[in-house]
């Protein structure tokens, strides 16, 4: 749905320029919905033309928040600042963002070129200004030779493209993505996130983005907000909430993860190291941990090799292959070990040191700066 809002003198769809956005800032929102709580306490500060994603799982908030900066959710405390004014009142139609839905909501009965014009149309502009606003849009969507069509005779993945020209026609302050991939199947929806993210350095606006799709988040944003039963867990680059993720959930949420728990021993300038079980584990950290600490790490299963005998490695665990999955460009492995538990290892398929067969005894092996101290989440 896109505001209604009286049109910009000379608005352009396209300004490939990050100054042209507009900056967000969500301060200590909260939503009640009687004795439930949607968001506590939520803060985020969007930057702008930057692109971020809010990422959780269903109940999570994400979506209560978007609702919340689109204005058709009202926060029972905080505020929702446009460059640093107070639009926390202000009804949806005077916020002026544009917003893309996960089910597209095109008009059934309007040509492509009609619904990208209705939100000009609402807002009286001009027919000749709204002929070349539309003629602007889908050229930016590569939709021109569409638009005489009905949305009933476009693939799903040309029907997003005519809801984003509609969201971008009349130069929002902001656009709002509502999951706007989810309806899409694997390989058109990784198609279509390339476009988007071109698309979002072409016009250089501000966009907010909700998705629970983890490789959506990673691949489309600038920084990524994570949240879960109303919180905001962590926020920050998709490199940062990769490589360094402050808890458990985070980890597992963003992406896979093993989980190595153990006894923290002694440091040392370059690290320390943990106990588990009988098996002593090399962390290469800033911040060590007092002896005796439990202490549990995060292990990405791709940080973990092969070895091959006598291979060397800072962390080294004998093992036994339990399970195996091809995926065409690597394998899925489950090794077996006797104090960490069963570990997920990811290969490379083409330069495999060996074939995976269940039961196969292997050496695993990782650096000591591969895992990464997490927090275990709160009750």
């Amino acid at each position: 749905m896109s505001a209604a809002a009286p049109a910009r003198a000379g608005a352009a769809v396209a300004v490939p320029t990050a100054a042209s956005g507009h900056a967000l800032g969500l301060r200590g929102i909260i939503k009640h919905y009687g004795s439930f709580t949607a968001v506590e306490d939520v803060t985020i500060e969007v930057g702008k033309g930057e692109f971020l994603t809010l990422l959780g799982p269903s109940g999570s908030g994400k979506t209560t928040l978007l609702m919340t900066v689109a204005g058709f959710v009202q926060p029972s405390a905080g505020q929702v600042l446009l460059d640093g004014r107070d639009i926390t009142a202000l009804p949806p139609e005077k916020r002026d963002f544009g917003m893309v839905f996960q089910g597209y909501a095109l008009f059934p009965h309007l040509t492509v070129a009609e619904n990208v014009a209705f939100p000009l149309r609402v807002r009286q502009v001009s027919k000749p200004e709204q002929a070349s606003r539309v003629a602007a849009a889908l050229d930016l969507v590569q939709l021109t030779r569409f638009a005489e069509r009905k949305p009933s005779q476009l693939s799903g993945g040309q029907q997003q493209r005519v809801a984003l020209a509609r969201a971008l026609v009349f130069d929002p302050a902001l656009l709002l993505l509502d999951e706007p991939l989810s309806a899409l199947d694997k390989k058109l929806r990784a198609e279509l996130q390339e476009e988007l993210k071109a698309l979002h350095r072409r016009v250089g606006r501000t966009f907010v983005n909700v998705t629970h799709d983890q490789e959506e988040a990673l691949s489309l944003s600038d920084r990524i907000a994570i949240l879960n039963h109303g919180r905001l867990v962590q926020q920050g680059s998709p490199a940062q909430l990769y490589e360094a993720p402050r808890t458990r959930f985070v980890a597992d949420f963003l992406g896979k993860s093993n989980f190595l728990a153990g006894t923290a021993e002694g440091g040392a300038p370059e690290g320390f190291t943990i106990r588990a079980g009988t098996t002593p584990l090399k962390v290469a950290a800033a911040a060590r941990p007092a002896a005796g600490t439990r202490v549990l790490l995060s292990l990405r299963p791709e940080k973990v090799a092969l070895l091959a005998e006598g291979e060397a490695a800072d962390n080294i665990v004998p093992g036994t292959v339990e399970s195996w999955s091809y995926l065409g460009s690597g394998f899925a492995l489950v090794v077996a070990t006797a104090d960490l538990g069963p570990l997920r290892v990811n290969l490379s398929a083409w330069n495999a040191p060996f074939a995976p067969a269940e039961g196969l005894p292997v050496r695993l092996g990782w650096s000591a700066h591969a895992a990464v101290p997490v927090e275990e989440d709160a009750a």
